[in-house]
């Protein structure tokens, strides 16, 4: 009896279903599947660096659109064009999860890192504010590529390497949100940086924010035609003509230990251990979506609007030096960390070190020379690191809530709520920006005491709601 009920509860592996393929290799190679890790980490960097890397050279490339009456309203304009990105994600995020649910991952991968080349490359030949805003939203609504690879992540490695796969995913963002800012920082106005190899006459004079987005899409290029050997992970298996219970029986999820992961398909809205994690996802989404906008433009205003007095250049330097620190922590540290302390606590920890970092900034401001440099750098390194401890920690919490067959539709609603926030957080964060640059003498929290007050309200809110009953582990 008990040898029938092992062969029943043994998977059964269909000849031509990709996602059997993938099942059959995690089997019989416990060990790490790099190759497959390899490409999560290229797929998700090609998808965070046209995010980010306009940060740095925003400000510079509002101003030359004219389109500001004052030097003080830039950062309400800036806004506007930090959330067109996210307000087109928000739009098709779960149309293009239930895409690669029904699908697969590899045609949405396709396609998203395709447009991404396009319309990326288009916003750095903009030549007014409208045509930036409407490459942006284009290139966001048109690219599902963030929640099927965070859902490849975890299928393409055992169980015991989810915490590592969705480590890489969190590693490589935080890293395209750093190297972003940085070719952003040092590629935008080359004819005015580097007078010598790029002539006032060239196609980079006329368009001086042009350079930075042609390297990203060069290199999004290259993703595009390496995700052609991506192996598929979704299962397609023909209609079982049985019963319902052979149907079951032969189900390659029908062992015991993945059948305690389903949860019901009546709604994925109904499922809280979901959608607690999404919403508090989406706190600190707004928060770090936020941040990243009011740090760059708080660096490069002016010394007596309480900035930095920072170039682009600047910018880009104290950006880019967070990566390699990121790239360590995240492959050595993070894993035995979320191990000892679990995903809810480390990023509880996280998000109150976060507070305190963050109230140490307007004091950061008042020092100058090679000073300011080691304390912003390491500020800025600590505050990326943290951030990616929270979404690393929530990645790992959305995806353990749902089988399979749910997970890219799971992510495509993670990736629409979040991204309805960080739409709203650069034109929230840039107008928060641009009121308190005109308050500077005013009683209470003066100047930009006031931008990185709110932003710690919102870390507050998120670290609140990582407490019991309302964020639960499925």
């Amino acid at each position: 009896m008990a040898d029938n009920r092992e062969a029943l509860l043994k998977k059964v592996y269909y000849e031509n279903c990709p996602g059997c393929k993938v099942d059959q290799r995690k089997e019989t190679h416990e060990g790490i599947p790099i190759k497959e890790f390899f490409y999560v980490w290229l797929l998700t960097l090609a998808t965070a660096l046209p995010i980010s890397s306009l940060f740095p050279f925003l400000y510079f490339m509002i101003r030359d659109f004219h389109i500001a009456k004052r030097v003080e309203d830039i950062g309400y304009y800036a806004g506007y064009v930090g959330s067109s990105f996210m307000l087109g994600r928000a739009l098709t995020a779960i149309i293009w999860g239930m895409i690669a649910d029904r699908y697969g991952r590899k045609p949405v991968i396709i396609i998203g890192t395709g447009t991404l080349i396009i319309f990326n490359t288009l916003f750095g030949l903009s030549i007014n504010f409208w045509m930036a805003v409407s490459t942006r939203f284009l290139l966001g609504s048109l690219n599902g590529l963030l929640g099927p690879v965070k859902a490849y992540a975890v299928e393409v490695s055992r169980r015991e390497h989810h915490a590592i796969g969705l480590s890489l995913v969190s590693t490589a963002w935080g890293i395209g949100l750093i190297i972003g800012p940085a070719l952003g920082g040092f590629l935008a106005q080359p004819a005015e940086k580097y007078p010598n190899l790029f002539s006032s006459g060239s196609i980079f004079a006329r368009f001086p924010y042009f350079l930075p987005c042609l390297v990203i899409s060069l290199f999004a290029l290259v993703v595009f035609i390496t995700a052609f050997w991506l192996p598929e992970t979704l299962h397609t298996h023909p209609e079982d003509k049985g019963s319902n219970s052979n149907k079951d029986l032969e189900s390659p999820y029908a062992n015991k230990e993945e059948t305690s992961e389903k949860v019901s398909k009546e709604s994925l809205l109904k499922n809280w251990p979901l959608m607690s994690s999404i919403i508090v996802y989406c706190v600190f989404s707004l928060h770090d979506m936020a941040y990243n906008e009011i740090f760059s433009l708080w660096a490069v205003s002016d010394r007596k609007f309480g900035g930095l007095s920072f170039t682009s250049q600047d910018v880009g330097v104290v950006l880019g030096v967070s990566g390699f620190g990121l790239l360590v922590f995240q492959m050595t540290l993070y894993p035995m960390v979320e191990r000892i302390f679990g995903p809810i606590k480390v990023s509880r920890i996280a998000a109150i070190l976060s507070i305190l970092l963050l109230s140490t900034y307007t004091l950061i401001a008042k020092f100058r020379g090679i000073l300011l440099y080691v304390l912003i750098n390491s500020a800025s390194l600590l505050k990326n690191v943290l951030s990616l401890v929270i979404v690393t920690g929530l990645f790992i919490l959305q995806n353990n809530a749902v089988s399979q067959d749910q997970r890219g539709a799971a992510n495509g609603i993670s990736m629409t709520a979040q991204s309805i926030f960080k739409a709203v957080a650069p034109a929230a964060g840039g107008a928060i920006f641009a009121w308190s640059q005109k308050r500077q003498y005013a009683s209470f929290l003066p100047g930009d005491e006031m931008v990185f007050f709110a932003l710690n309200v919102v870390e507050l809110i998120g670290a609140l709601m990582t407490f019991k009953p309302f964020l639960v582990a499925a």
